[in-house]
Parts: structure tokens; C-alpha cells; sequence
């Protein structure tokens, strides 16, 4: 039996077939966008077919009728603007795309994104410094600066005004920091529509602003390529504007003339021509991206996107490329040292709420993507700190149901800094404040979680025989794309099935099987890192899946990607709607 607890979605028989019906697809289609929120003919034909008529009017945003003029202003008069990016993914790709805009439309500009590891994160007081020597009295944030109260504070002090680009939650006591104009949906007041954007999508929705007051609004579209990179990398939810922005950003990623996206896809394998999945930026680009940020100085990222020549652009992708295979190694080496740090803790996991593992001198640059990978194994929020003498650095990532922020504000006198989203947050404590850390957070997660909170789920979308499966319905699938945060792959559920030979091992983890239902159609399936429960695979099984299709020798066939195999009756759920 699945130690997970199968979640099956129903929904009403006569609304899937009256949506099928009016939008001439199947009636798995129609369930799937049922569940996605889809109730009317209309969101759901703008769920199939996003367009640019879909993006919100970016005066929509607060603060926005004051950031735009004094752009201008500054661009007509010669003025300098800096551009002050975050070192992630999201932050060099939202810089990118700024400093593009702002040179088109024939400002002076300079960039400035901290190093990971000598500056940290967030808006630095003695940048600002540096940049008043230099001349600049404007600066813009991407993917910052909510609560950089206090370098903001000497910047208004010494006549230096900041535009803060942000999407990160505002610190619930002080509100937003002092300075010229805040951009961020997530700021108190702001009735943008959509509070989900990510960092490069604020910034985008100024650049949006900013063309269109100069009668260039035809231009603002080729920019949607980098944003949608930085969306998807920076997992924001691909609901609503995000979706529309990386679902036309995926449309046009093959035509890239940008000399550095281009040696980026051509050193990551997305040839020219090739067809762009979210998948593609998620595991290919992204993550070449975010490791030079992680692993060395992320100002290479933005000359890779500001250059206009083609060898300097394809040395940077290189570059990039190397980057990403070292943090790929250190990564693995924490993770399990991680791992074993927990494993050899006192407290079991399955005694606490969250797990909050430190070690000496961990890679800060990896210790984010340890949090994610140990948090959803034990499906516990999770802490990873790096201890660097009288400091520790850390990352935080959590499940589903728990706000971690909130936990963390909890705890907020032990910190020297903190912040972040409601899943994912970074913070700085002295090593002797971990114990009292631990506990804290634990007890405030005891309040919130429940012991079924902790068990691991696998959601199901809809029942489907695998006798059922075609290359149209996975055609039809298709136009679900792009699948991610928010909007995952759908799930399926087949009954019963028979396990045509024994499961073979592939690699050290993964398991190649052969199944069919009760028509007697073969598929293959592949369990990916299934090893470990090569005894659940047994005739008459019910299995959890995806459709995948696979090329072979020039032949594309399908095949099956196995999230779970047990019997329904005996853990299953169900909702509605």
C-alpha cells in the first residue's frame, strides 16, 4: 500500500459535459479546466488561448502614476538611473529587462547586483553610498528592497531617490520603506489584480507603463521571452497574469534574436526551432541562470542579456554552463550532509513539525535548493543554515498548508534579518539563537499543521483508463500547457492494472515497467526514482500517472510517468470541485 494519501477531484457529470460540449473538447479536458477554476465558456477559452489583451493595465498598480514620471524625467534630462537587481533568477532577468527598456528609450543607465556571499541579500546602504559618489539620484530596485528600511532611509536623507520594484511581502510593522515610489501588488492599498507576479514581472509592468507613454506599446511584447524565463524559475504560480506572460513568452522563445538568450538555449539544448516547454526553462535555462548567482557573481547573467555580441554571448553562456555543473556537485554534497544531519538528529522528523538543520561552512549558495529537495521528501517545512562563524545564513522552504513567513515573523526577535514569500524565506541568526529557533518555530507550525497536514499527497485530477490514452487527448492536454506552480501536470488514476514483466531497474533509482488495463493495450511507464518501492508493483495495482510522449530513433510513442502506485479503496479521498 502507497504510504501517500491519494486526493481524488471530482466533478459534476452534467458541468463537464456541458463544457465539453460548447468548447468541442473532451470530456477530460473540460474536468481539468473545472478544476482549474474554468466555470464559464469564456475563462475557459481564455485559459486555452492567452493573448495579449489578457495583461492588466499596469496604472493599475499603486505607486505606478508616480514612478513613471520621474522616469521620464530622467531620461529627457540625461539624467543616470542604476538599476539595483537581486542576485537570483528572478532578479538578474527583472535587471535585464529594465536596463533593455530604459536604454531603448535613451536613458543612461548602470546596474549594480550584490554578490551572494560579500554583500547579501537585498538593498546595501554602502552601494547606495557608492552610487551618490558616482552622480546617480535615481535608483531603481528589481526583485528588492521592501524591507531595506533603513538604507532607504539614508538614501531619502541624502537626496537620492529609489523606486523599490518588488513582490515580496512588506514587513507587517513598518509597512513599505521610505522612498519615491513603491511597486509591489503585495503593498497595502494596492488593488493591482493579480498579487502573484514575480519580481521580473513588476518590473515588466513598468517597462509596459513606460512604452506606452512614449507611443511604443508595439515593442513592449519582445520582452516577455526573459520575463517568462525569470516567472517560471522564480516558481511563481502560473495562474492568471503569469500564465498569459509565459504562455506568449514560451510562444516567441524560439525566434530569439537576443545574441545571449541565444547562446543560452543553444548551450542548454533548446536548438533553434525547437518547440518551449515550461519544463524547458524550469530544468534547462533557469537553472543555468540561477547558478551564477548561487555559485559566483550574478552580474554575468545581465551582461549575457545586454550584449550584442555573438562570441562575448556565447562565452557568457559557457560560463554559465560551468557554474551550473559546479553547484550541481556542491548541491549534491549538501544535501547529504544535510540529510544525514537530520537523520542523526535526537528528534526524529516524524517528532517535529519542522526540520531545522545546520551545519559548518554549508555552500550558502545551495543550501535553498537542499531546503526544497529535504522538504519534500519528509513533507515538512524546512530550514537549512550555513554556520560562518558568528553568523549563520539560511534558507526556508515549506508545504503547502503552512505560511511559513508567518511562522517566521513569530520568531522575529531572533533574527538579524529575515524575509521572503509565504513558502519560501531567507534569514540571518546568531548560531546561539538556533535552539530557541527550532523550538519556537516548531511550536507555532504545532498550532497551524495537523498530523495529516504532514502526510504526503498525491493529487488526482481524473479517472482514465489507460486504454483511453490517444496522441489526440494528449494534443488536447497540450493546450493545459505551460504546466507549473499553480497549474501542475494533470494526474491520473488507473484501475486495476496488469504488470505485463518484471520491473526493470534503470540508472541506480528508476524503474522501466510494461502495464495494461483491462482492453489488453500495452504502455510503458517510467517510475522515476521508484526503487525503493519495486514491491508495490504488483498485479492488479492501481496507479497515479502522467502522459508523457517520448522520441525514439525518430518515432514518438507514449509513456506513462508514475507518481504512485497502491489501491485506491484503501487511501483515497475525495473532493469536490
Amino acid at each position: 500500500m502507497s504510504t501517500k494519501r491519494w486526493i481524488l477531484r471530482e466533478q459534476d457529470a452534467q458541468r463537464v459535459a456541458s463544457l465539453a460540449r460548447v468548447l468541442a473538447v473532451s470530456p477530460t479536458v473540460a474536468a481539468l479546466l473545472l478544476s482549474r477554476g474554468c466555470h464559464d465558456e469564456h475563462s475557459a477559452r481564455s485559459f486555452l488561448k492567452p493573448s495579449y489583451d489578457q495583461l492588466h493595465d499596469p496604472y493599475l498598480m499603486l505607486g505606478m502614476s508616480q514612478a513613471v514620471p520621474r522616469l521620464l524625467q530622467a531620461i529627457d534630462q540625461g539624467e543616470p538611473i542604476l538599476v539595483y537587481g537581486d542576485y537570483d533568477v528572478d532578479g538578474t532577468t527583472g535587471t535585464a529587462v529594465l536596463l533593455r527598456a530604459l536604454n531603448l528609450l535613451g536613458a543612461k543607465t548602470g546596474f549594480h547586483v550584490p554578490h551572494r556571499f560579500t554583500e547579501g541579500y537585498g538593498i546595501q546602504q554602502a552601494a547606495l553610498q557608492k552610487a551618490v559618489t558616482e552622480g546617480y539620484k535615481l535608483a531603481i530596485s528589481v526583485d528588492c528592497g521592501i524591507r531595506a528600511h533603513e538604507p532607504l532611509y539614508w538614501a531619502r536623507d541624502n537626496d537620492l531617490d529609489v523606486i523599490v520594484t518588488d513582490h515580496h511581502l512588506p514587513d507587517e510593522g513598518e509597512g513599505v520603506p521610505p522612498c519615491y515610489a513603491v511597486l509591489n501588488p503585495n503593498q497595502s492599498g494596492c488593488s493591482y489584480p493579480d498579487k502573484n507576479l514575480a519580481g521580473v514581472g513588476v518590473a515588466f509592468k513598468l517597462v509596459d507603463a513606460l512604452f506606452k507613454e512614449r507611443g511604443r506599446e508595439s515593442q513592449v511584447n519582445a520582452f516577455l521571452k526573459i520575463v517568462a524565463i525569470g516567472t517560471v524559475a522564480d516558481v511563481a504560480k502560473l495562474t492568471g497574469e503569469n500564465r498569459t506572460i509565459v504562455a506568449l513568452g514560451l510562444r516567441d522563445l524560439p525566434r530569439a534574436t537576443n545574441p545571449g538568450l541565444r547562446a543560452l538555449m543553444e548551450v542548454a539544448g533548446c536548438g533553434a526551432g525547437t518547440t518551449m516547454t515550461a519544463y524547458d526553462i524550469g530544468f534547462r535555462l533557469g537553472p543555468r541562470i540561477n547558478a551564477a548567482g548561487r555559485m559566483d557573481a550574478a552580474r554575468a547573467v545581465v551582461e549575457l542579456f545586454s550584449t550584442r555580441d555573438a562570441e562575448e554571448a556565447r562565452r557568457l553562456a559557457l560560463h554559465l554552463d560551468t557554474r551550473n555543473r559546479e553547484r550541481k556537485e556542491v548541491q549534491q554534497q549538501i544535501v547529504e550532509l544535510a540529510i544525514a544531519e537530520l537523520e542523526s538528529a535526537e528528534a526524529e522528523p516524524a517528532n517535529s513539525y519542522v526540520a531545522i538543520i545546520a551545519g559548518q561552512g554549508w555552500h550558502r549558495g545551495v543550501i535553498g535548493i537542499a531546503a526544497s529537495k529535504i522538504a519534500e521528501r519528509i513533507n515538512r517545512p524546512c530550514v537549512v543554515l550555513s554556520i560562518d562563524g558568528d553568523v549563520a545564513h539560511g534558507s526556508a522552504r515549506s508545504i503547502e498548508p503552512y505560511h511559513l513567513l508567518n511562522g517566521l515573523t513569530s520568531c522575529a526577535d531572533l533574527f538579524v534579518k529575515f524575509g521572503g514569500h509565504s513558502h519560501a524565506a531567507g534569514i540571518t541568526i546568531k548560531p546561539d539563537q538556533i535552539p530557541a529557533f527550532r523550538r519556537r518555530l516548531n511550536d507555532h507550525a504545532a498550532g497551524c499543521l495537523s498530523v495529516e497536514d504532514l502526510q504526503p499527497c498525491v493529487y488526482i485530477d481524473a479517472e482514465l483508463p489507460t486504454d483511453e490514452i490517444t496522441f489526440e487527448l494528449v494534443s488536447e492536454l497540450n493546450a493545459l500547457e505551460p504546466y507549473g506552480a499553480g497549474n501542475p501536470r494533470p494526474v491520473f488514476l488507473a484501475r486495476n492494472l496488469c504488470i505485463l514483466s518484471e520491473p526493470r531497474l534503470i540508472g541506480q533509482r528508476h524503474l522501466k515497467l510494461n502495464v495494461t488495463g483491462p482492453m489488453g493495450r500495452p504502455l510503458e511507464a517510467i517510475w522515476w526514482n521508484g526503487w525503493e518501492r519495486m514491491a508495490a508493483v504488483k498485479n492488479g495495482a492501481d496507479m497515479a500517472y502522467t502522459i508523457e510522449t517520448s522520441n525514439w530513433t525518430g518515432e514518438t510513442f507514449l509513456q506513462l510517468s508514475v507518481q504512485d502506485v497502491g489501491s485506491v479503496s484503501s487511501q483515497s479521498s475525495v473532493v469536490t470541485g
